[in-house]
């Protein structure tokens, strides 16, 4: 073999090398990039409606706890309905409490101004936020699978309530039992202890099984009869009904 063609030979080689180094490079940094602090804080905007335990979940694209405009998983019905967590942490796409999944940060109910915040520590690229309303029959906050940037800041998303669709908006509050979703109505407490009682019922039957915005409560101003057991004065919204903040460290 002559000089020309060992020479040859050494610089393919050393190309080889380089490319294979720099693509092990770009792979490894890409990796590491992906790995970050997300600081979130959750804040109910309401005059007077709690929020249950809340559930935090980073994950990826593909993963959807729930879609509006679609049937309310069985999971989420659980939620929506009772504030009951542990059939969305059986699940494959939440599993249990973990740096990517955070169960309720506020140690209970979260009331109405109050801000509760929780440190996930993930390479994961979406995230999702959940937690019943209360007083409701089935109304649920719901950060659905926002995707979160890689850059350093602070990012700040307003959260509507939606309704699971699975329960008739009746506005009456349970008087004894423990909640269920398979009951066919009531809504299981007012934490705030500002509800009335004895109420007839104000919708009999909901036309949107699909989980849809919630319109929010009617109520009324009538503690010891009348349609509903909220009152119109302090259980009312208009959406959004938290803001959720996400500070990101790389």
């Amino acid at each position: 073999m002559n000089a020309q063609s060992r020479l040859a030979i050494h610089k393919g080689l050393r190309k080889h090398s380089l490319a294979l180094a720099t693509g092990l490079s770009i792979a490894f940094g890409a990796s590491m990039a992906q790995a970050a602090t997300w600081d979130v804080t959750v804040t109910n905007l309401t005059h007077g409606n709690h929020f249950t335990p809340l559930l935090l979940t980073a994950h990826d694209s593909s993963t959807h706890l729930f879609q509006v405009g679609m049937p309310a998983p069985l999971p989420i019905e659980h939620m929506a309905e009772c504030g009951h967590l542990d059939p969305l942490l059986a699940t494959a796409e939440v599993g249990a409490a973990d740096a990517d999944t955070i169960a309720d940060p506020a140690g209970g109910v979260l009331a109405p101004g109050a801000s509760t915040s929780a440190m996930l520590t993930t390479s994961a690229t979406h995230l999702s936020v959940v937690a019943m309303v209360l007083p409701t029959n089935d109304g649920f906050l719901g950060l659905e699978a926002q995707e979160i940037p890689t850059t350093a800041g602070t990012y700040t998303y307003y959260i509507n309530a939606y309704d699971a669709g699975t329960e008739a908006n009746d506005e009456v509050l349970m008087t004894s039992g423990a909640c269920s979703y398979t009951d066919s109505g009531m809504m299981p407490g007012a934490p705030g202890g500002d509800a009335g009682s004895n109420g007839t019922g104000v919708s009999s039957a909901d036309t949107n099984t699909n989980i849809h915005v919630h319109r929010g409560v009617l109520g009324d101003q009538d503690p010891t009869g009348g349609n509903s057991d909220l009152d119109s004065t302090i259980h009312r919204w208009q959406n959004p009904v938290a803001k959720i903040t996400v500070t990101v460290t790389p």
